[in-house]
């Protein structure tokens, strides 16, 4: 860390009535889109001077997020979801050791050593995975690549476990060997 950033830190205290740690965790009560929102809520709210609001901001920010808190995120609000993530990540995980599962802010990718699905909580209540099946016609469930655009050829809408059958497993399979 640099001297004057830490001189900054060291000096917080007396200069805004917190210390790093206090600012870090009003700041984890609450949510802003933005960084400029974060530091506009503390000058506005807490007459904290712009410098020591942009310092407190951007050292408040989570490093790098787990795996498990990045799929924990995409099901909140959306937990009746998880059964399904769930059941497909433990189909997926048959297909070999080779498999990469990458949980992103809104998705979790599946990888082999291409990219051959993505499993996406799109609304409260459903799931959609998207698959790559170069070729393959679109049947009323199997839709087009919808909202995955050219991620992914192929679509399946997810509202329930049960939906996982064999019909389905064969396609992600299939998605799965394309990826060789």
């Amino acid at each position: 860390m640099d001297k004057a950033l830490q001189t900054m830190i060291d000096n917080m205290p007396e200069k805004t009535g917190k210390s790093l740690e206090e600012w870090k965790q009003l700041l984890k009560t609450k949510h802003f889109e933005k960084h400029a929102q974060a530091v506009n809520f503390l000058k506005s709210e807490h007459n904290v001077t712009h410098g020591f609001a942009n310092t407190i901001v951007a050292l408040s920010k989570d490093k790098k997020q787990s795996s498990e808190e990045l799929v924990e995120k995409q099901y909140q609000g959306k937990e009746t979801l998880k059964p399904i993530y769930n059941k497909l990540i433990g189909v997926v995980k048959k297909f070999g050791t080779d498999v990469k599962i990458t949980p992103k802010k809104t998705e979790v990718s599946l990888d082999r050593k291409r990219k051959f699905g993505v499993i996406r909580p799109s609304t409260k209540s459903r799931i959609d995975l998207g698959l790559k099946l170069k070729g393959k016609p679109t049947t009323d469930r199997l839709e087009s690549s919808g909202p995955f655009g050219t991620m992914c050829t192929h679509r399946v809408r997810l509202t329930d476990a049960n939906q996982i059958d064999d019909e389905l497993i064969s396609w992600l399979k299939e998605s799965y060997e394309g990826a060789e």
